[in-house]
C-alpha cells in the first residue's frame, strides 16, 4: 500500500485515510466551551494563587509557576486548533478566539498560524527546512562545514538552548518583533504590534494593580515553564530516531504525517494536559479535527495506534539526536556521525 509506514498496516490505503478520518473534523461547539472553561479558569486561578503566594514565598509563587505554566501551553493548543479553524466551526469564531488567546500565551495569532501553516506544509521536506520548525542538518551537510559554523550548530542543538534560551527569546522577544515584519503584509503587521498592544494594555493594567515587581515574578516564571513545555513537546514530535526526512520531489504529506509524526503516548494525566497533541501523526494527517475528539480516532481506527509510538520514558532520548543520516535514515547523535560518516 502506498504512503504507509513500514511498521504499519492499514486496512484501507494511506491516500484514503483523510477521507476516513473526514467525521472526526466537526467540532462540538459546547465541548469547545467546555474544554475552553475547564483550561481558562484554572489559569487564571493558578496565576492568583501565585500572587498571593509571593506574601508568603518567593518559592510557593515558582512551584505554583510549573502548574500555571502547563495550563498555560493548554491554552496554547487551543489558540492552535483555533489557528487550524478546528476548534468551532465558524473561521471567525476561530480567529478571535485565537487572537485573544494569542494575548495570554504572547504568541501573535496571524504571525504564528502563518507559520505553522508552513509547516505542515514542509515537515520533512528536507528541500523546504527552516520555517516553523527546529533547524536540522543532515550528516553531510554538518561535516562540510568549517569547524566554527560546527560549533554554532551544536551549541543551538544544546538542550539548554532549545529548552531553556529558545522558549525565553520566542516568547519574550522574537514574538514581539517576528522576523520578517518590515516587509510582511499589513495583516502580519496588525497582528504582531495588535497583539503587543493588548498585552501592554493587559500587563500595564495588572502591573498598576499589584506592581511591576509582583508582576514580573509571576508572569515571566510562568511563560518559561509554557513555553519549556511547549518547545519540548514540538521536539519530540518530529525529533525521533526514525523520523522522516525526504527530498522535495520525493515528499507526501501521508508519508510526512504516518512516518515524520511521532504518537507520543503520554500517560493520562499528561495526555489531557497537553490537550492530546502527542496524537500528533492524526493531527498531521487531518489538521481540522479538535484535540479532544483525536482520542477518538485512535479508538474507532485502532491502525493509527502503531504510528511512530514513543512512550514518555522513550522519550528523553530523542534529546541526543540532532542530525539527519541520509544514509541510515534516522536522526543521529554528534558521536554516532562522527564514529560512523555517511555514504
Amino acid at each position: 500500500m502506498d504512503g504507509l509506514p513500514p511498521d504499519a498496516q492499514f486496512s484501507a490505503p494511506a491516500r484514503d485515510l483523510p477521507k476516513l478520518l473526514a467525521p472526526y473534523r466537526v467540532a462540538d461547539h459546547r465541548r469547545s466551551i467546555f474544554e475552553l472553561a475547564i483550561t481558562g479558569v484554572p489559569y487564571l486561578a493558578l496565576w492568583l494563587a501565585a500572587w498571593i503566594a509571593l506574601s508568603i514565598s518567593i518559592w510557593l509563587t515558582l512551584a505554583l509557576a510549573v502548574p500555571a505554566g502547563a495550563f498555560l501551553t493548554r491554552l496554547f493548543i487551543i489558540q492552535h486548533d483555533c489557528g487550524h479553524g478546528a476548534f468551532f466551526r465558524r473561521r471567525k469564531i476561530n480567529d478571535w478566539v485565537g487572537r485573544v488567546l494569542g494575548v495570554l500565551t504572547q504568541t501573535p495569532y496571524y504571525v504564528w498560524r502563518r507559520s505553522h501553516a508552513v509547516h505542515h506544509a514542509t515537515s520533512g521536506n528536507l528541500a523546504k527546512r527552516g520555517v516553523g520548525d527546529i533547524n536540522i542538518l543532515t550528516v553531510r551537510e554538518y561535516l562540510a562545514l568549517p569547524r566554527y559554523r560546527q560549533f554554532h550548530y551544536r551549541v543551538y542543538r544544546h538542550p539548554i538552548t532549545i529548552f531553556a534560551l529558545a522558549p525565553a527569546y520566542i516568547f519574550l522577544l522574537r514574538n514581539r518583533v517576528p522576523p520578517g515584519i518590515s516587509h510582511a503584509s499589513w495583516r502580519f503587521w496588525v497582528s504582531a504590534m495588535g497583539t503587543n498592544a493588548a498585552l501592554a494594555v493587559v500587563a500595564g493594567t495588572v502591573m498598576y494593580a499589584i506592581g511591576v515587581r509582583e508582576f514580573l515574578l509571576v508572569q515571566v516564571p510562568i511563560t518559561l515553564v509554557a513555553g519549556s513545555i511547549g518547545v519540548w513537546l514540538f521536539y519530540v514530535q518530529h525529533q525521533f530516531e526514525a523520523t522522516f526526512w525526504v527530498e522535495g520531489h520525493a515528499w507526501r504529506s501521508q508519508d510526512a504525517a504516518l512516518r515524520g509524526s511521532s504518537h507520543y503516548d503520554l500517560p493520562p494525566v499528561l495526555r489531557w494536559m497537553t490537550a492530546n497533541i502527542g496524537v500528533h501523526h492524526v493531527h498531521h494527517l487531518s489538521s481540522r479535527i479538535p484535540f479532544y475528539r483525536l482520542g477518538e480516532v485512535l479508538r474507532d481506527v485502532p491502525e493509527l495506534t502503531q504510528g511512530k509510538h514513543i512512550t514518555l520514558g522513550q522519550s528523553f532520548a530523542c534529546v541526543k539526536y540532532r542530525l539527519w543520516d541520509e544514509g541510515r535514515q534516522k536522526l543521529v547523535s554528534f558521536a554516532e556521525a562522527r564514529a560512523q560518516p555517511a555514504q
